[in-house]
């Protein structure tokens, strides 16, 4: 049996098609080839199309297809990763009726704080192991309350992957750990939270239905298969938010286990065995892949909302002529430190581990006659690269101290001077794999058709590229207190 893995990004969708016995890619795909837009019609918002999304899964699908590398017919299960806590809403004919609010959206920010400080008294740190934040839950009720008439229409609400889910199969499902993206899930009772829905007023019949993460959520609409030249007899069996999903596919599993990535947003995911919370929210925690009612599997997620956007950002304005490795070449000539140029990389939106603040990007420190574009390339990277510290240290904060860090061999840790800044300066060894998200759901996909004794096995042919062992200690710690003060200056 093949296997499709689809990740809907937020910059674009890839598609991979996986050999279930070998664990092997046959072929890949992506599309678009430029960043899919986001839409920001006032400050701190960002919004996509849906049905953007969906046309362009279907491009990168036949794209893939059209290599002839495989039958498409023999493709028997998928698997969804997708960029997480985002709304989706839709009317009974399934329509999406706006634009979905995207992970990095801030509007909802009040209206997660006012419902956290009316509810907190109650224990809902204790039960729902997160702030409501500004998370899928409180952006749908900044719809009730601001597009009534939009809300009133509205059948269904779900994150991206279960909309992709819906348009592959016409069922609207969704899962526990889905659901706990948006701050939905009650831990402590394992089951959908009514706390919530009852204090924003939300119709429980809105929800989607609740399946197990690795389960049967729906054959292919006959259709779409046609559409798509894939079996009518292929059907969803895994769908996970992007980082739950880097976690099972880099083997991160079990307690004390971390995993890193650093593409448009940064994050820092460890996996814990108990129920954990962070009294500020400035990590999250939500159901991990392997979770279940009888054994608890926490994700821990930092998030920094400025990472390869900052980056991006800065080869856009000083770079366009250049590629990534002709940049990072150039700034790996500069030494560390950056000749005190200092980066702030917030300009993506408020910050959960900054507590919902905005801080918004900063480049410090120049001197137009000693520095010029290489200092600043660098500062970025290690402006990112100290983000990164300061979230690890809110983690260890709660408890865990993780002796390793993977990640893929993708985005920004395919830069020398990002991965040597990242392990100087958390002072942690950095594992990088072979690694990519549309294949960990395509093999994700091989568990929930039970292809796999067990989730090792799925990801049993893991490829270690090379780890980065920590250096320079005393110096990359000056430079970090250097880079804190800065940001703490702004908070």
């Amino acid at each position: 049996m093949l296997l499709l893995g689809i990740d809907l990004g937020t910059s674009f969708i890839k598609v991979s098609i996986i050999d279930s016995q070998s664990g092997k890619r046959i072929s890949t795909a992506q599309y678009p080839d430029s960043e899919t837009e986001i839409v920001s019609q006032k400050k701190g918002w960002a919004e996509q199309d849906p049905s953007v999304w969906w046309e362009n899964t279907k491009k990168a699908i036949l794209k893939a297809n059209a290599t002839g590398l495989y039958n498409p017919k023999n493709i028997g299960a998928i698997g969804i990763a997708y960029q997480m806590h985002g709304l989706v809403i839709v009317d009974k004919e399934q329509k999406p009726l706006r634009n979905s609010i995207i992970w990095c959206d801030s509007r909802a920010v009040d209206i997660g704080n006012k419902a956290f400080s009316n509810l907190a008294p109650q224990g809902f740190l204790n039960s729902h192991l997160n702030s409501p934040g500004n998370f899928t839950a409180s952006k749908l009720a900044w719809v009730k309350e601001q597009e009534p008439e939009i809300y009133e229409r509205i059948y269904k609400f779900m994150l991206p992957g279960d909309f992709l889910c819906m348009c592959l199969t016409k069922e609207i499902n969704s899962n526990p750990s889905s659901i706990s993206e948006g701050i939905l899930w009650d831990f402590e009772k394992n089951e959908l939270s009514e706390t919530l829905l009852s204090y924003y007023g939300i119709d429980k019949a809105l929800v989607p239905d609740i399946q197990p993460i690795f389960s049967n959520y729906g054959q292919l609409d006959v259709k779409i298969a046609e559409e798509l030249g894939l079996s009518e007899h292929a059907f969803v069996a895994y769908k996970a938010g992007d980082q739950p999903n880097n976690a099972l596919s880099l083997g991160v599993i079990d307690a004390g286990e971390v995993a890193a990535t650093a593409g448009t947003s940064g994050v820092i995911y460890a996996v814990a065995d108990h129920l954990i919370f962070d009294r500020e929210s400035r990590v999250n925690s939500f159901v991990h892949v392997n979770h279940n009612k009888d054994k608890n599997n926490i994700g821990v997620l930092l998030c920094i909302n400025g990472t390869g956007i900052q980056n991006s950002w800065i080869k856009k304005l000083t770079a366009k002529d250049l590629n990534y490795d002709q940049i990072n070449q150039k700034a790996s000539e500069i030494p560390i430190g950056s000749e005190g140029v200092v980066v702030l990389p917030f300009g993506n939106g408020a910050e959960r581990m900054l507590s919902n603040k905005t801080v918004n990007g900063h480049i410090e420190n120049l001197d137009f006659v000693r520095h010029n574009e290489e200092h600043v390339w660098r500062a970025v990277q290690e402006g990112i690269a100290h983000s990164f510290r300061y979230g690890l240290d809110i983690i260890k904060e709660n408890g865990i101290y993780p002796s390793v860090i993977k990640a893929g061999y993708t985005n920004m840790f395919l830069s020398p001077v990002f991965q040597q800044s990242f392990a100087g300066v958390t002072q942690v060894p950095v594992e990088l794999y072979e690694n990519d998200g549309s294949v960990g759901a395509a093999l994700g996909a091989g568990i929930g058709a039970q292809l796999y004794k067990d989730k090792k096995e799925a990801f049993s042919g893991l490829t270690k590229i090379k780890t980065i062992e920590p250096s320079n200690k005393n110096l990359y710690e000056d430079l970090y207190q250097n880079w804190k003060n800065s940001l703490l200056q702004k908070l």
